[in-house]
């Protein structure tokens, strides 16, 4: 699930920009997807950014060298980009952040395209990148909208960039002392199921602990809050935006922390006595209940035998079957507000 649902929208737009692209100049990739390589100059220098480890994994599995994860610093190599390419998320703050990026680190002269499907704001994202720079033509195909700017020359509305860079820029909730950034899950709020899993965290739990799909990190900070037994924690995140707020949140933190940058779909290293998990269910727009019943898998295989998971879901997701399946013995914790929480507990062997 790591190509972009919106590469065939950009595949109609990219021959008409590669026409006039001049031979071997460089392309940056912003949220790059490994399906669109084939579709670009051999001959040009690429560099990717993707912060979601899946999609960043396919990327290095295409061969590609230079792809970076959108968060760690990386001092810029080689010539600016005579070609930027945006695929941006539903985060509309986090899109114009890109367009911003992408205008002001292009070379004089190049250009910029963008496209996303209609159902995640593509028409949103058009009039925000139209007020930035001139746009130089729209194509609409597959359910999307592609779009891309004139030779970037100097008609860049630089002051409204710097303020769209600087909107996406990590904050620092001084009220909840959480640290939040757009596009993050639970940003600016606390979601109903977090909050459910948050109220039946038992303050019991000892030793170990991990946090799949463990996000800015909500979770683990409660089970550090609550729970004065608790003596090691680990994060697993796929986002790398999210991570970096999770480190932040849990700075000082009184027990041994790891964050690990993870699919958990993939399986999770270690042994744990508890694990905690909101499991994501989304892969943009698109409903895939199979992540949760994965990160159920992944929780079983990596807990001690008589270790338990904490987890909540939406209420009408098939998870209890699954439960049943890879744990001996489970129960409803509560149930309200459309999730559920629940505790299951002695992994299957077999």
């Amino acid at each position: 699930m790591t190509d972009a649902p919106a590469l065939p929208t950009l595949r109609a737009a990219l021959p008409r920009l590669l026409d006039t692209h001049p031979a071997g100049g460089a392309i940056l990739l912003l949220r790059a997807s490994a399906g669109l390589l084939a579709d670009l100059p051999a001959a040009s220098p690429l560099v990717a950014e993707q912060g979601f480890r899946p999609a960043f994994e396919a990327l290095k599995a295409a061969g590609l060298a230079d792809v970076r994860d959108g968060v760690s610093q990386t001092a810029p190599t080689g010539a600016a980009p005579a070609l930027v390419v945006v695929l941006p998320p539903r985060s509309r703050d986090e899109g114009r952040a890109l367009f911003a990026r992408a205008l002001t680190s292009v070379a004089p002269g190049g250009r910029v395209v963008a496209a996303a499907l209609n159902d995640d704001g593509a028409r949103g994202f058009e009039k925000d990148f139209a007020s930035l720079v001139p746009l130089g033509g729209n194509v609409s195909k597959a359910h999307g909208r592609a779009f891309w700017s004139e030779p970037v020359d100097g008609n860049v509305n630089r002051e409204l960039a710097e303020q769209w860079m600087a909107a996406d820029a990590p904050r620092h909730d001084a009220a909840r002392d959480v640290w939040l950034r757009p596009g993050v899950f639970n940003e600016g709020r606390l979601d109903g199921g977090s909050a459910l899993l948050i109220e039946h965290i038992p303050a019991g739990l000892r030793g170990a602990v991990a946090d799949l799909g463990a996000g800015s990190g909500l979770l683990s900070k409660a089970v550090m809050a609550r729970c004065a037994g608790v003596t090691s924690l680990e994060l697993f995140e796929a986002e790398a935006r999210s991570l970096d707020l999770a480190r932040r949140t849990l700075e000082g933190a009184r027990v041994p922390i790891k964050f690990h940058w993870h699919d958990v779909a993939q399986g999770v290293p270690g042994r744990f006595d508890t694990i905690v998990c909101n499991p994501p269910f989304h892969v943009g727009s698109r409903s895939v209940p199979v992540l949760g019943q994965a990160f159920i898998a992944a929780a079983a295989k990596a807990l001690k035998p008589e270790g338990q998971l904490l987890m909540v879901a939406n209420r009408h997701l098939p998870y209890e079957e699954t439960l049943r399946f890879y744990f001996k013995h489970g129960e409803l914790l509560a149930e309200a507000g459309g999730f559920k929480a629940y505790r299951a507990w002695n992994p299957q062997t077999s």
